[in-house]
């Protein structure tokens, strides 16, 4: 294949790339930041769904999205393909150090291509989805480099030996300025990796996946007050104890009160558990019923907090479980199996499920912060944010 039809066969290729990665980063802002929007064409099932894997943490490297990284690349598979031409212009006289640019094309390429079939395998066995769009650039990225190579290992091999040499000679000749751009360029990735500003999608997840995988609450109190008797931003929160974001709600709380000294937490309970709980139609959390009655029993011996935070941490399932964390906490057993099995505790569930039906709660956590209603779990600076909102102050 001749020089020229190489380039046009690159340029045909690129072109198409850009186009699908666009329309890639149309639907990454779709699925991440318009709550009403539809499923984009290529959600077809719970397998092949590009909304999920732009949703997932895999959608972005070093903070960015991948589909602006295609763009980029894309653009730089069409800027090579004309730099001999633009070197000829007085004024871009610099883009000389651009000596091999098929050399690069086919590098760069078969680069890509590597990191593609990396995001390949993380979509199909760490987040279980396929997305149909990523799919092509991958073959056309693929394409590229056997394109710029003609299909030759050989050929690739001296692509990327010109390619290291042509880009150790560049810096040479231009050191100042690609020391500059260097500085630049992993500034700038260490700042988008670090914040993950460009990607708040993923900032939220792995700030509230950093208390998820706490394995036991650092921030616990002992007693029946959580916070300031008295306080001014009162935190009303209904809560499951089986529910996993509940327990990494939890911790955030138990963290935010020692932060601020004015926040006080009330728990009422919403177990999502047909044993005792009517208004659902089935058990989501089994045994969530019977760490409430727990909890209250832990409530009439003085430490609903502590017993609160080892129920979410130990998941106790049968009374020899419960009776583990009574010894643990010094509770007198016989009165705390009165309180557990008591018709009183298993009124005051019933009453608080109640409650929580007339205000139409129907997924837990729900916090109502000084009347204002909140579902899910927040990331802790966005809680924080909130709670200075209502007036929190800080210690």
């Amino acid at each position: 294949m001749t020089i020229d039809k190489k380039k046009i066969s690159i340029q045909i290729l690129a072109i198409i790339g850009l186009i699908l990665s666009i329309k890639l980063a149309c639907i990454y802002y779709v699925a991440n930041y318009e709550k009403y929007a539809l499923s984009s064409f290529c959600s077809i099932n719970d397998f092949i769904d590009c909304d999920g894997a732009s949703r997932s943490s895999v959608s972005q490297f070093w903070g960015i999205p991948l589909a602006y990284w295609g763009i980029l690349f894309y653009i730089l598979m069409l800027f090579l393909t004309v730099v001999d031409k633009l070197k000829q212009v007085k004024f871009l006289k610099f883009l000389e150090v651009f000596k091999s640019p098929m050399a690069y094309i086919a590098s760069i390429g078969t680069i890509a291509f590597a990191i593609s079939m990396v995001l390949a395998g993380l979509s199909l066995f760490k987040i279980h989805k396929l997305c149909i769009l990523c799919l092509i650039t991958y073959f056309i990225d693929l394409t590229i480099a056997l394109v710029a190579s003609n299909g030759q290992f050989k050929i690739l091999v001296e692509a990327f030996k010109h390619t290291v040499i042509d880009f150790i000679d560049g810096a040479k000749k231009y050191t100042k300025t690609f020391i500059v751009l260097m500085i630049l360029g992993i500034s700038f990735l260490c700042y988008s990796g670090i914040t993950y500003n460009f990607v708040p999608h993923v900032k939220r997840h792995k700030s509230i996946m950093k208390y998820h995988d706490i394995k036991f609450n650092p921030y616990r109190v002992k007693g029946n007050l959580l916070g300031k008797e008295n306080a001014d931003v009162v935190i009303d929160l209904y809560s499951d104890y089986v529910c996993p974001i509940c327990y990494t709600n939890n911790i955030m709380l138990h963290k935010a009160v020692k932060e601020f000294s004015n926040v006080k937490v009330i728990h009422h309970n919403y177990p999502f558990d047909k044993e005792c709980n009517p208004y659902i139609s089935y058990s989501m959390h089994p045994n969530a019923c019977f760490m409430a009655k727990a909890a209250i029993a832990a409530r009439n011996q003085g430490n609903y907090w502590e017993m609160s935070s080892l129920l979410y941490e130990n998941q106790p399932k049968n009374e020899d479980a419960i009776l583990k964390l009574v010894d643990q906490l010094r509770f007198d057993k016989s009165k705390f199996m009165n309180d557990f099995n008591s018709k009183t505790t298993e009124k005051e569930i019933e009453d608080e499920l109640e409650k929580a039906v007339e205000l139409g709660i129907d997924a837990t956590p729900t916090m109502y912060i000084n009347g204002d209603r909140y579902v899910g779990v927040k990331p802790y600076y966005e809680l924080k944010e909130i709670l200075i909102e209502h007036g929190a102050r800080k210690k």
